[in-house]
Order: structure tokens, then C-alpha cells, then sequence
């Protein structure tokens, strides 16, 4: 039985039968607190009449199906999340009345009442698969049709929709219906229904090709955050970018962005009616480094009305490319754009790293994955997906040049525009543009999986110059392609102070050795820096004398991105076990204090955290604790009052205090016994002291006294992290209930949980776990869904208490286990992530 899965075959078989033409939704918001009335009426061509098909509908109660005048008994044609449609003619009419069920784990229709004020609020979540949890679809990307949303609600709310918002007529009993107008030809997953009580902001962004209204809308709750101004200013540049450079006005009329509550993702490039998580209306101080990210998220879906929502992949096997292409975008605009003119900084500091962690993975994939059905595009939906998808394409621009890359794209939204392409498609309209044979370059490095390795290779004259110079490339043996790349490659000498660039040069490497001429005679540098410019995706390798230079004073390099380069290398290095963890340690410790990069200051001391918790040798760890722990204490204090570096470094000794000094610390920071000159000790900085106290075992009576003062959302998903944190077997049997087990706990409260489950220290109590997850992982897929099986999966995964014993333990389950393959990929990873700890342990303790 298919249940709610779906094959590229059966979407290709029906994709060649059936033209949509269109759909009208009417949903009745008013009926009751769980479910809701969806009655879909959807006209539709068929290029074989007689033939047969189905629509999708998943968890409703249908009433009644109308097939062309024909009544279909919904006992018999609605089983298994389809609808039959037997016997279809030239044009059909199908007409189906349903009550469908509001979702709390994000999927679908999503209802939140706040706890703060007992005001309701809904939005519609749809990609991949969910627009059919909300009205009866035919739910594949390339059955495009315009959308018809008419929606009951109470006659105070905001209802918004991919079209423009019309105003609602009056019904008896305080309703109202709000009839939009039809939509541009689009995709189900981009369709959006948004409604309750929401404060609304209208502003108009005035550009060259007309007026665009712009409305925002947060929770009534978060008005006072709602930070307006700066999101009105991001908007109308991502606008003046991406219109010029696309050479296409904005497709959709209007643009609404809704922060909305328990969201499972970032945000959702829904056709003019795009939401965001209202996490990104931060109620205490952030660093730089939060609205660096906010920024390049509004611009990620942004790029999507063009790239993703005006031309659409066919199918998911491109869904890579909508995101990937998003990825790149945001970044590119946001340094042409924006005020965060450094952020392929930040890229390479933060967000790099994680598809290089991704793409080291058991569970790798070649960035074009085959998608052969629904299951595996949520299984391969991931930082291969973003994070190297987008440096690709970066490699891709710096591959072809930049002016013929946007000519290419150009090209390609205007033949495609409100239609369906496929890979190939955009590879034509490249190579049309840049008179380059790119498909080699495709099967490179989008068809095959797995990261290069770029090292220096050379030898040294009598007088300190090069005698010879090349790049030696390497890969995964399980994962062996050697690539093309094109690379810079910078020379830093020393000088009264500084690490000062004398020269670069770029070129390109391919195979397993390339000699670099251009070098040959010139004297060794200090830092000899691969991929200068971070044109490529690649880990790169330090000399011993440029990795001696790194560590002894990375702080005396002035250029952020060539930090970013050996911060990068420097942590690759540590997690293949090639550098002792302790010697990472200590170079964060030495230069984090003198960083400007603001994913820089904020990224890297997790890195260290990482390394100091599971990395360094079980016998060093408790000095190497006890110094990180002092470090960041000294750090914290030594910091510029009031800024990034003085915030985040009191997060990260929050994160590592364990001994009774640095606790009580903790206890006069919140109680106002110890204060920091420019650190305000706001909400969310006070919940995290208070999880760093639970963490220890020394909350007290705190958390239920900061639930009460705190009574909103936030404060409760808070308090459940700090509650799950405490060391005693209580507390864990609690939180895995909540984490694990309960249906009745909204998504991000389960979230917060399971992240906050698996602490460094409390191996006696976790330790039972092992079995537990292993237990639950047989099940959990098909039990709870894809957004909660895969945070759980992942993040409660005992990771800490690395050992043989626990390889093996998992190796004789991954052997026998019947599991979901997709939860089988999560315990898979973890082992990866312990058989790379250990490793890293060993090189530590040499």
C-alpha cells in the first residue's frame, strides 16, 4: 500500500495524462478546535479519457466525493491518503468535501493558542508533501493550476493567502469569508493559508517595475519585537538586487512575510505569502551574527519567487537545485546589497561547515539525489542540500564568470517562467551564455558525493624558495572522485605584526597532482593559505610552518575571510585527527578574543566546545575543561562592555561551568551579585544561566519561578529544556517521555527537549538510554512523523559517551534492525560521529 508515499513513476504517469486547470479551496476555520472543512473543487483535462487516476488526501474524514456529476462512495474510493478517480473524461470536475485535522507538530495546518494572551493563530506549512493534509490534491510540483482560496473565519482575524488579501464579507454569528482572487499558475507546496488574530504592518516597496505592497504580521504578543523598520529596509534591497540582476519584475504581486510560531523550519518560500520562524523577532540581545543570518534568510526566500515558485523543478529529484540556488543568492545578495558586505565570511565560518560535515557522513549523497520517491527526498533533504549545493554553485560562478552566469539565469526564467524545467534545462541556458561545456562539470560534482582534500605539495631551494610547488588532491576512498577546481591561492609573510598578503595567484587544479609553476622561486611565506578567496568546496590542508604560524597568532591576520580559511582548516584538521584537540583548544583560546567576523565569534567557540566535550582524550579532559572553563571567564570580562564578543563568550562559559566557582558565578549573575560591565542579563540570557545551573544540579526552585515570571511560549519551551538538562534519573525519565513518547506536546517544546537531553557529565544517568534509543529508533519513523523521528533521531543519540563498547552495540543493531531506512540513516550518523570522536581522542592523548 503506498499510504501517503509517492514514486516518480506514478508522478510521471500521472504528470503525461492529466492537465490541471485549475483549483477552487473553500475552508471553514470556524467548525472547531481540532479539525476544520476543506472542500477542494479541482477541473482537469485528460489526455486518454477513460483512463483512471487518483488525487491525494491525507488524515481527513471524507463526506462526500463528486466525480463529473458521478457520486463516488468515499467508503470505498478514499483509502490509503488517495482518492480513486476511475473513468475520467476529456475535462473533469471533481469536487470533494472533507473535514481535515489541524496539525501541532508543524505538518499541514498548524494551530497555536499563546499562552500569554489565549489568542489563536494558524498558518499552513505544505513543503514536501503536506498541501494534501489541507485540501484534496493532485500533489506533485509539475501539475501546476491557479488557486482559488475562499476561507470562513472569525470576522476579527487576518486571513492572508498567496493572492492579495480582499476584504472579508460579513456572516451571520461573527464570521466572515475572505474570497481571494485566483492565483498565478503554481505549485501545491507553494500554496498558503495564514489566519488569526495576527498584528499586521503594510509598507510598499516603489520599484522601477511598480508598486509592491509589503505586509508583515507577527503574533499580538510580539508586536513590541516586531523590529519593522529593519525588515521593511532588508526587504526593499533584496528587491532592488534581485530584480536587476534577474532581469524579471516580482511575479506575485504582493509580498507578505508572517513570523509565526512552532516552526519547523527556518522559513517557507510560499508564493507571496511567505513565513518565517518568529524566533527571528528576538525578544532579548543577539549578536551580529543573528541578524547576518535573518538577513540572508529573508533574501533566501526571497530569491525563491524566482528560483523555486516562477520556474519550478518537475520533480524533487531538483529539489537541490531551488535550494541550493536560494543559498547562493542570499549570500551573493547580501554582500551586494546589504550592510553585511563580509558574509561569504560568515559562510565559510558557520554555514560551510556544516555541509562539510554532511558530506562526511555514512549517509553522503551526491548533491543531484535520486529521488525515486517521497520517502527519500525527506531522508535527503539536508546540508548537502543547502550548504554545498551553494558552494558549488559558487565554484560553478567563479567556474564560468559571474556576468555570464546571471546572463544564463536571465535566459532561463524567461523561458521557463510559470512552467516546470529540469537541470538540464538551466545547464543549456549556462553554457548558451558562457560558451563552456558544463555538463562534465555536472557529473563532477553534482552527480557524485563525498569532499576533496587540497594540499600543499612542495619542496624547498637552499635559499628558502620554492624549487617546486603543486596541489595534491585526495578523496574518501568510499568516495573517490577527483574534481576540477578553481582555487586561489594567497602568500602571507610576517610584517611588524601583521600577517600581511605579498601576492596571490588563481588557477585551476585537476587530478591528483598539479604543479603550480607560478610559484616556483618564490620564498616560503609564513602562511601559505589554499583556496584563497574560498572559491571552492574543499578542506584544505596547512604546512607545518603555516600551521605553527595559525596557531601562534592567527589574531595578526587581518583579512577576515583568509582567517575564516585557517579557522576552517584548523577544525577539519581536529576532526580527522590530525591535529590534537587540545592544540585546537588553545588556538581558540589565543586568538577567538581578537576576532571581527561575527559567525566567526560566535561559531568557533562551539567548535572548541565540541572539542573539549568529545574530542579531547578522556584523561586530559578535565584540565582541558577546567581552562576552556577559566579562558572564557577571562574572556567574558576582557571583552569591549556591551559587545558581540562579550555576550557570546558568556554564553560559552555558561555552556563549559561545571566547577563550584564558575557555578556560582552563574548564581551572582543571575541574582545581580556579580555584574559585567555592558552584559545585560535579559530574558533569554537568564534561562540560559538557569539550564547551566539545571545542567549541574544546582537550579533549585528557579525554573518554576522563571516559568511564572515568563509566561509565554518561549518561557515554556525554555523551562522544558531546563527541566530535561538536570543530572538525575527523574528528570531523563520525564524528558524521554516528552521526547519520545507523548502526542500531545507541541513541536518545539518536543524540540527543546530532545535537544536539551544528552549533557556532558551525567554519563550514569544517560547510560540506560543506550538501549532505549535503540528501541525507539526500531519504530519511531512510521510512529511520529519526519519532523519529530528526525530531531529525536539525531539529537538524543548518545553521542558523549563515546566508546568501543557503544560501536559495537549499535554495529550488531544496525545489522539486525528492521527499521525505516531513514531512521536507520540517524543512528548511523551518531556511530560516525562516535568512531570520529574516538579517533580524535587517540591523536590527542599522543
Amino acid at each position: 500500500m503506498p499510504g501517503t508515499n509517492l514514486t516518480r513513476d506514478e508522478a510521471a504517469t500521472r504528470a503525461a495524462l492529466l492537465d490541471v486547470t485549475s483549483y477552487s479551496i473553500d475552508l471553514d476555520l470556524t467548525t472547531s478546535e481540532t479539525t476544520f472543512g476543506s472542500t477542494t473543487t479541482i477541473r482537469f483535462t485528460c489526455a486518454e479519457p477513460g483512463s483512471d487516476t487518483f488525487a491525494d488526501l491525507v488524515g481527513a474524514e471524507v463526506h462526500e466525493i463528486t466525480l463529473n456529476g458521478r457520486s463516488l462512495d468515499p467508503a470505498t474510493a478514499y483509502a490509503d491518503s488517495r482518492i480513486a478517480l476511475p473513468g475520467l473524461e476529456a475535462d473533469n470536475e471533481l469536487v470533494v468535501v472533507a473535514d481535515c485535522t489541524y496539525s501541532r507538530t508543524g505538518e499541514g495546518l498548524h494551530r497555536f493558542v499563546d499562552p500569554a494572551d489565549d489568542r489563536v493563530y494558524l498558518y499552513s506549512q505544505f513543503e514536501v508533501p503536506d498541501a494534501r493534509r489541507v485540501y484534496t490534491t493532485f500533489e506533485q510540483p509539475d501539475l501546476k493550476a491557479p488557486f482559488t482560496f475562499n476561507v470562513t473565519a472569525p470576522d476579527h482575524w487576518k486571513v492572508v493567502s498567496n493572492s492579495p488579501t480582499p476584504e472579508p464579507e460579513a456572516l451571520a454569528d461573527g464570521k466572515a469569508v475572505w474570497r481571494f482572487a485566483p492565483t498565478k499558475p503554481m505549485s501545491t507546496y507553494i500554496t498558503a493559508v495564514v489566519a488569526g488574530e495576527y498584528h499586521e504592518v503594510q509598507h510598499v516597496y516603489r520599484g522601477k517595475h511598480g508598486d509592491i505592497p509589503l505586509g508583515h504580521y507577527c503574533r499580538q504578543s510580539l508586536v513590541e519585537h516586531l523590529d519593522v523598520e529593519e525588515l521593511v529596509k532588508i526587504t526593499e534591497q533584496g528587491f532592488d538586487f534581485f530584480e536587476a540582476a534577474f532581469d524579471y519584475p516580482y511575479p506575485f504581486g504582493k509580498y507578505d512575510q508572517l513570523y509565526v510560531p512552532e516552526y519547523n523550519m527556518g522559513a517557507m518560500e510560499n508564493a507571496g505569502c511567505v513565513t518565517l520562524r518568529d524566533e527571528y523577532l528576538p525578544r532579548s540581545r543577539q549578536p551580529r551574527s543573528f541578524y547576518e543570518f535573518r538577513c540572508s534568510v529573508i533574501l533566501h526566500e526571497m530569491a525563491h519567487m524566482w528560483f523555486g515558485d516562477l520556474v519550478t523543478m518537475k520533480w524533487w529529484d531538483d529539489l537541490w537545485l531551488n535550494e541550493s540556488f536560494a543559498e547562493w543568492a542570499c549570500y551573493h545578495a547580501e554582500v551586494e546589497a546589504t550592510e553585511f558586505t563580509d558574509s561569504w565570511t560568515g559562510f565559510a565560518n558557520a554555514r560551510k561547515q556544516t555541509g562539510y560535515r554532511q558530506d562526511q557522513m555514512p549517509s553522503t549523497h551526491p548533491i543531484a539525489a535520486d529521488n525515486y520517491d517521497l520517502r527519500a527526498v525527506e531522508v535527503n533533504f539536508d546540508m548537502i542540500t543547502y550548504a554545498k549545493g551553494a558552494s558549488v554553485l559558487k565554484q560553478l560562478v567563479a567556474w564560468v564568470g559571474l556576468d555570464p552566469f546571471m546572463a544564463g539565469l536571465q535566459q532561463y526564467f524567461k523561458e521557463f517562467e510559470f512552467s516546470n524545467s529540469e537541470f538540464t534545462d538551466l545547464l543549456r541556458s549556462l553554457e548558451k551564455a558562457s560558451g563552456r561545456e558544463l555538463s562534465g562539470w555536472a557529473r563532477e560534482w553534482l552527480q557524485t558525493a563525498g569532499v576533496n582534500t587540497l594540499a600543499p605539495a612542495f619542496e624547498l631551494a637552499s635559499d628558502g624558495t620554492y624549487q617546486s610547488f603543486a596541489v595534491r588532491q585526495s578523496a574518501h576512498p568510499d568516495w573517490p572522485t577527483l574534481r576540477r577546481h578553481r582555487i586561489g591561492i594567497g602568500l602571507y609573510d610576517e610584517v611588524d605584526g601583521h600577517l600581511v598578503r605579498r601576492t596571490s595567484i588563481e588557477t585551476d587544479v585537476e587530478g591528483e597532482l598539479t604543479e603550480i609553476p607560478e610559484l616556483v622561486g618564490q620564498l616560503q611565506p609564513d602562511l601559505l593559505l589554499l583556496n584563497e578567496g574560498d572559491l571552492t568546496y574543499a578542506k584544505i590542508r596547512l604546512d607545518e610552518r603555516s600551521l605553527a604560524t595559525g596557531i601562534a597568532g592567527l589574531s595578526k591576520l587581518d583579512d577576515s575571510l583568509a582567517r575564516a580559511l585557517v579557522w576552517g582548516a584548523a577544525w577539519d584538521m581536529t576532526r580527522d585527527a590530525e591535529l590534537a584537540a587540545s592544540d585546537f583548544v588553545d588556538l581558540v583560546l589565543a586568538n577567538i578574543g581578537s576576532e571581527t567576523d561575527a559567525w566567526g565569534v560566535s561559531r568557533i567557540p562551539t567548535y572548541a566546545l565540541l572539542a573539549v566535550n568529545q574530542y579531547v582524550a578522556p584523561e586530559k579532559r578535565a584540565a582541558v575543561r577546567e581552562r576552556f572553563e577559566a579562558g572564557f571567564r577571562e574572556l567574558m570580562l576582557a571583552a569591549e562592555p556591551g559587545s558581540d564578543q562579550q555576550l557570546t563568550f558568556a554564553r560559552t562559559f555558561a555552556a563549559v561551568a561545571h566547577t563550584d566557582a564558575a557555578i556560582a558565578d552563574l548564581e551572582a549573575l543571575l541574582d545581580g551579585g556579580l555584574e559585567v560591565e555592558g552584559l545585560a542579563v535579559d530574558q533569554d540570557l537568564r534561562w540560559l544561566l538557569i539550564t547551566a545551573l539545571a545542567v549541574n544540579g544546582r537550579e533549585g526552585m528557579r525554573i518554576d519561578a522563571e516559568t511564572r515570571a515568563d509566561n509565554t511560549i518561549s518561557g515554556q519551551e525554555h523551562a522544558a529544556a531546563a527541566r530535561a538538562s538536570r543530572p538525575t534519573a527523574e528528570a531523563k525519565a520525564e524528558a524521554w517521555e516528552i521526547a519520545m513518547v507523548r502526542d500531545d506536546v507541541p513541536n518545539e517544546t518536543q524540540r527543546s527537549v530532545v535537544l536539551a537531553f544528552q549533557r556532558v557529565g551525567q554519563d550514569d544517568v544517560l547510560a540506560p538510554y543506550v538501549e532505549k534509543y535503540l528501541g525507539a529508533a526500531e519504530t519511531m519513523w512510521e510512529e511520529k512523523g519526519t519532523a519529530r523521528a528526525s530531531t529525536a533521531l539525531e539529537f538524543i543519540f548518545p553521542k558523549q559517551l563515546a566508546s568501543q563498547e557503544l560501536l559495537d552495540r549499535v554495529d550488531a543493531w544496525l545489522e539486525s534492525s528492521s527499521a525505516n531506512p531513514a531512521a536507520q540513516r540517524y543512528v548511523r550518523e551518531g556511530r560516525a560521529d562516535v568512531a570520529r570522536a574516538l579517533a580524535a581522542q587517540a591523536t590527542d592523548a599522543q
